[in-house]
């Protein structure tokens, strides 16, 4: 039986000591807000020998990265962590990560880009990150950042998957918020991640094995980023399978899509990240005033879950896609596009209406939320049109 400790606790908290009770062999990392505490938190574990990982203070998130990839390459449990700027200092290598088949896991604490200078939370750099081939888990509580970041590993050291995941946290709401918190002992975390047992590293393996090689013109190269698509995609099983183990140990349920009061809604919201508590305030209200609404909260956003938003949203009346970063020049933000274009596959016609909002940590208001809500019976009716809003702002 596992024993539970109960503690008030930040998202940052909980993902240091996620990364602790995983035995993590490798950290390399850059501090920067809104990450800057989860990392100083697991330095302090290392410092106190409460956990024997190789804590690396590199001079970017650039080399935190690259120096995350030859630990992996080599057959190390590695993890790092980043915001914003510093994720996208990374960029090159996510890309690299992926391609080499390397389950690095990563918390990203999600936070504006800039220009205008902004150190607040949004979804601007996680999604820039959206098509880099790495596993994608949005969290809504600290809570959540602790169970995601637990069954990350596990994961991406699959065999079948070999992929690295980025867990995410929205930046101060959710890394810096103090919240109620269960912590598993350290026996039971340990038993449920295992070891990482590397059938193709550079160093130790059963066989010798050469990483990034060049592969010459395109043939080669096209092939494995197919057979990449088909690993991302096919990590879907096992993603729910981790969940489900750890879900039986914590009693929390892991879903691909929460969602809320869906079942009998005319009318429904998707939406990701911290801001998914104050949408259920709103439709509590509604549902109140006799306008069935429901939440549908997406927590797996890379393989995207098609088939799992389409069940949800096919039936409804009305949707509304809430994205909290923008596409410029796209029609509509990341998630409205990605939700668009589930429903036009599966031939589910579906009025939508996308709304950006929140940039840059700007309130989310319960009047802003109603408002998404309230619109939705226009949209179905065609009163209004499915198009992109900004949301709180004119």
């Amino acid at each position: 039986m596992a024993n539970v400790t109960v503690l008030g606790a930040t998202g940052n908290q909980m993902v240091a000591e996620a990364f602790r009770q995983a035995k993590v062999d490798v950290l390399p990392a850059y501090p920067i807000t809104p990450q800057t505490t989860m990392v100083e938190n697991f330095a302090k574990y290392v410092a106190d020998g409460r956990v024997h990982t190789e804590y690396v203070a590199v001079e970017s998130e650039h080399s935190a990265l690259s120096a995350s990839i030859g630990a992996s390459a080599a057959g190390a449990r590695v993890a790092t962590a980043t915001a914003a700027q510093g994720l996208a200092l990374m960029f090159e290598e996510l890309y690299i990560a992926s391609g080499m088949r390397l389950p690095i896991v990563m918390a990203n604490a999600n936070r504006a880009l800039s220009a205008p200078i902004n150190i607040h939370g949004d979804h601007s750099d996680v999604m820039s990150c959206r098509d880099c081939g790495w596993i994608v888990l949005f969290a809504e509580t600290a809570q959540e950042a602790y169970d995601q970041t637990i069954i990350s590993f596990p994961i991406a050291e699959n065999p079948n998957v070999l992929l690295p995941v980025m867990t995410t946290l929205d930046g101060f709401v959710t890394t810096h918020a103090m919240e109620r918190c269960e912590l598993m002992d350290d026996d039971t975390v340990a038993a449920y991640v295992g070891d990482r047992v590397p059938e193709n590293a550079l160093i130790g393996g059963p066989k010798a094995v050469s990483h990034g090689m060049f592969s010459s013109l395109g043939g080669p190269y096209f092939k494995l980023k197919k057979v990449q698509r088909e690993a991302l995609e096919n990590s879907k099983p096992y993603i729910q399978a981790e969940g489900d183990k750890w879900a039986a140990i914590t009693g929390r349920k892991f879903e691909f899509v929460e969602k809320w009061e869906c079942d009998d809604a005319d009318y429904i919201m998707v939406i990701a990240g911290s801001s998914a508590g104050n949408a259920r305030v709103v439709a509590r209200e509604l549902r109140a005033e006799g306008l069935k609404v429901g939440i549908a909260r997406i927590r797996l956003y890379r393989p995207f879950p098609v088939a799992e938003l389409v069940d949800i949203l096919k039936d409804a009346k009305a949707v509304a896609v809430l994205d909290r970063s923008d596409c410029f020049g796209a029609q509509f933000g990341p998630i409205g596009l990605d939700v668009a274009s589930a429903l036009y596959s599966a031939g589910a016609q579906v009025p939508m209406r996308n709304y950006i909002y929140g940039l840059g940590g700007a309130d989310v208001t319960l009047d802003a939320l109603r408002q998404a809500f309230t619109e939705l019976p226009q949209v179905a009716s065609g009163e209004l049109d499915q198009s992109l809003n900004y949301l709180g702002v004119r």
